[in-house]
């Protein structure tokens, strides 16, 4: 398939370290970070991408990280390829528009996420004792309600496998009782601001993750922000309480699966062009609906 980047190689740079969808090289004093067009499904990397999908995550992320500079700082040192250390310019062609210098946070091994509408996880949690997370939520919510004030439920970090939410007060032993308020603070404020300027072109924040680091003893945000595959966008004229929407994301890869004879185990099924290609217009349209790009 044209125009993917599945992996990275770059021999003399380095051998990175592999996410399910980054690339990650240590240059030193910062790292290099590329978002490949990889995509996940049940935790297991599909064999085949979905074409300009790190692009698309790239552009979003720093649109977001620069709509909360004035709130957090962020991990962000260079955008443009040109930018670069100059051993990286021969491989423009690949880093292009999904790669990123960052500096080296150490990061804080707990993700903070922000629901304002019940779906997914907390859906399932809600519905077996009204609460999510040990937060007790208003009775007679239908799936996909939304909540009278957004929620911070924290999960642990997986270094495979599924995360795992936890009560705050988890959270606060494992980071400390000052970080973790710091965490939350921060991430319903973000959570606040990216959700009234979504609604305002159309689209719904159901829920996000973000991560944190600490750098020159600071509380800075990493990795990626307010994407297609650390959020749940619902347009707000198709809204409807009381069933699942339609995501901005890879719902449609998801859906497909599910019609599968798959265990969700690796090796994942390749995915059909048609799936694809549906799929990459999703993760555009997004972006163009919310950043203009």
């Amino acid at each position: 398939m044209k125009n993917v980047v599945l992996k990275t190689e770059m021999p003399d740079v380095g051998v990175p370290r592999h996410g399910k969808v980054r690339d990650i090289y240590d240059l030193g004093e910062h790292l290099l970070l590329v978002v490949t067009d990889r995509v996940s499904a049940f935790d297991v990397v599909l064999p085949n991408g979905i074409p300009g999908k790190g692009k698309v995550l790239t552009d979003i992320s720093v649109f977001w990280f620069k709509q909360m500079e004035d709130m957090v700082k962020n991990h962000i040192v260079a955008i443009d390829v040109k930018d670069f250390p100059r051993n990286l310019h021969k491989y423009s062609d690949m880093l292009e528009g999904r790669s990123l210098i960052v500096k080296k946070a150490k990061v804080l091994p707990v993700e903070c996420i922000v629901r304002g509408y019940i779906s997914g996880s907390g859906w399932k949690s809600y519905q077996k004792d009204g609460t999510v997370c040990g937060i007790e939520l208003s009775s007679g919510l239908v799936e996909s309600s939304k909540i009278e004030q957004p929620v911070f439920t924290p999960s642990t970090k997986a270094e495979s496998g599924h995360d795992t939410n936890i009560p705050f007060d988890e959270a606060e032993k494992i980071v400390g009782a000052d970080t973790a308020a710091k965490l939350r603070d921060l991430s319903l404020s973000i959570y606040e601001r990216a959700r009234d300027y979504a609604g305002s072109k159309g689209i719904i924040i159901a829920d996000t993750k973000m991560e944190f680091g600490i750098y020159n003893d600071e509380i800075i945000l990493i990795d990626e922000l307010l994407t297609p595959d650390s959020s749940r966008f619902w347009s707000i004229k198709d809204y409807g309480p009381g069933r699942s929407q339609d995501s901005f994301d890879k719902q449609i890869v998801r859906d497909y699966l599910l019609t599968l004879d798959w265990d969700q185990t690796p090796p994942g099924p390749a995915l059909p062009e048609d799936i694809v290609n549906r799929t990459s217009e999703r993760y555009r349209e997004i972006v163009r609906i919310l950043a203009g790009q």
